[in-house]
């Protein structure tokens, strides 16, 4: 075979026939598919930016009414003294 391999044979032959005929309009609707596929990718990717938005300002809209950022409220009195010491009955024990 002369240094060439049963594939490269097979290659050479097929490239030898003559070529398909390529469609005339082929590059019009290849172009108008990448258009539509672009368009497609364009118009999720600006939905998906519009719902995370959506969610951002409806969290930041409830946390600031809910108070979740604010903490429970601080008490500095003696009655809230009281509850945060331990019970009596611990210190009785342990003298």
């Amino acid at each position: 075979m002369s240094g060439h391999s049963r594939k490269e044979d097979e290659v050479r032959r097929m490239l030898d026939l003559p070529h398909p005929k390529v469609p005339v309009d082929l590059t019009a609707r290849a172009s108008a598919h990448g258009a539509r596929v672009l368009n497609r990718r364009r118009t999720w990717r600006l939905l998906l930016w519009l719902l995370v938005t959506v969610a951002v300002v409806a969290f930041t809209v409830w946390a600031s009414a809910a108070g979740a950022v604010d903490g429970p409220a601080v008490r500095h009195d003696p009655a809230a003294r009281r509850l945060v010491t331990a019970p009596n009955f611990l210190y009785a024990r342990a003298c």
